[in-house]
Formats: C-alpha cells, sequence, structure tokens
C-alpha cells in the first residue's frame, strides 16, 4: 500500500480529516516527523531565526533553503515536503519564480512549494503550477511583508480586510494553488475563507476552523530561547532538557579533573 502524500491526496482531505503539517529543517526532526505519520512537513523560512540566528525570514537564502530542504527530503518516505520559497526568490519575475522553485523539486527534492502573498500573485502560482510546480499558497500575517505591515500583526480583523482575503483565496484558488496558508487571523475570518474556497486551508494562529493546521515544530516541543506566540502551546520542554543534560554532563566532567 502507499502511504505516501501527495498534493491530491492533501486536497482530497478537507471535509473528512485535518490535515496536520509542521515543520523541519533537518534529516533528524523529519524523520522523527515522518514516522509519526504527520501529513505536510513544511521546510518554512522561519529556520532563519529557529536554527540560524536571524531576527526575521528576510535575510534567509535561496541555497540556505535548499540545502535544509534537500536534508528534510531525505528523512521523509511519507509527508508531502514543502518547501518556503524564500524572500526575493519569486518576486522579482515568473521566469526567476519558475527557475528557483524548479530547483526546490529537481535538486532538494520537495513535492511543493509555498510562497507568500495575495491575489497579485496569482499570475506567478498559474506558471508554476503550468510548469509542474505545486504551490501552497499563504495570505493574512505573511512574515516576508512585515516591513509594509509594520510588524507581526493580526489580518482580516474588519469586515473589509476579511472581504480581501476571501478575494485573495478565491483568486489563489484559481491559479492552481493546492491549499492555502492562513497566518494569524481570527477565527470567524479563517472560516469564512474555508468555505468559500474548495481547496484546504491550513491554519496557523487563526483557530481550528481551518481544514488543516500547521506550527513552527520549536514552538510545538518548547526548543525556543523566547517565548512561543501566544496560540501556541508547547507539548514539551525540549529546551529545559537539553540544558538540564548539558549542565549534568558539565558536573561530571568537571569532577573526574585531575588535582
Amino acid at each position: 500500500m502507499n502511504n505516501q502524500w501527495t498534493v491530491s491526496k492533501i486536497k482530497a482531505l478537507k471535509g473528512k480529516n485535518k490535515i496536520i503539517c509542521l515543520t523541519a529543517a533537518d534529516w533528524l526532526m523529519a524523520r522523527l516527523l515522518d514516522e509519526v505519520g504527520i501529513h505536510l512537513i513544511l521546510v518554512g523560512d522561519s529556520l532563519a531565526m529557529t536554527v540560524l540566528g536571524y531576527e526575521n525570514t528576510l535575510p534567509v537564502t535561496m541555497e540556505q533553503m535548499l540545502h535544509h530542504t534537500a536534508a528534510v527530503a531525505r528523512g521523509v518516505k511519507n509527508a508531502l515536503v514543502v518547501a518556503d520559497m524564500p524572500f526575493l526568490s519569486y518576486q522579482t519575475s515568473e521566469k526567476d519564480a519558475i527557475a528557483n522553485a524548479g530547483q526546490f523539486i529537481k535538486k532538494a527534492g520537495a513535492g511543493a512549494v509555498k510562497i507568500e502573498g495575495g491575489s497579485f500573485r496569482a499570475p506567478v502560482i498559474k506558471a508554476l503550477t503550468r510548469n509542474g510546480i505545486p504551490v501552497l499558497a499563504h495570505i493574512g500575517l505573511t512574515p516576508q511583508s512585515i516591513k509594509t505591515m509594520g510588524g507581526y500583526k493580526v489580518q482580516g480583523k474588519t469586515q473589509k480586510e476579511a472581504k480581501e482575503l476571501i478575494k485573495d483565496a478565491r483568486m489563489l484558488e484559481k491559479a492552481g494553488a493546492f491549499a492555502i496558508v492562513l497566518e494569524c487571523m481570527p477565527p470567524q475570518t479563517a472560516r469564512k475563507i474555508t468555505k468559500s474556497v474548495k481547496i484546504p486551508t491550513i491554519g496557523i494562529g487563526a483557530g481550528s476552523v481551518c481544514a488543516g493546521e500547521v506550527l513552527v515544530v520549536n514552538d510545538l516541543i518548547g526548543l525556543n530561547v523566547v517565548p512561543p506566540p501566544r496560540f501556541a502551546r508547547p507539548r514539551a520542554d525540549v529546551a529545559s532538557a537539553i540544558r538540564a543534560a548539558a549542565e549534568e554532563y558539565l558536573r561530571e566532567v568537571k569532577g573526574t579533573a585531575q588535582h
């Protein structure tokens, strides 16, 4: 039996079962998540902060994202691996978008790519999907646009903003996106968007009303040096466990020092 998660299988889950998604940035994490049965593993550009120590997602490069995507793909047998396209890898032209997205599929082994932006991204999504590259769209809070958004702010709070997001979702569906990430918006807005499109919506900080949910894995397992977002509930405290183990090792080795 083929247990591999494909774009078509993910789409078919809407209305039947929740789509479960987590991020990963390395082989080991990807393998562990895949063994559990996570449907979609996103190589998020959030690794800019969680792995590389940047303040936001903007500095991460194509080379870095390809490197981490390839590592994740090597650890996965069944999940759909989706690579986040970094800032300026698809905004400059459709030609650049196709060339860069193609690298994630051809070189790194991803099954799809994710790009941020509303209806103005429809031409790029259409170009990618026509060239055999599945696209996960992303609207609401789009971290690559924090300079124009003025920071990490909840989107879709007003009726006007909600209508715009619904319009965006419909345009992205029409362009060929197989699903849409809805980030940081009121649950009532996420519900309206989910009902307005046939493709799945995957929420993060959007309540539990979407067809699926995604979390940065560090926020799930408590592997942070700063508090996680308010919507994320850690199920473990891995950071404390690492510190405790390292401190115990430090004491043990110090205790064996020759005097």
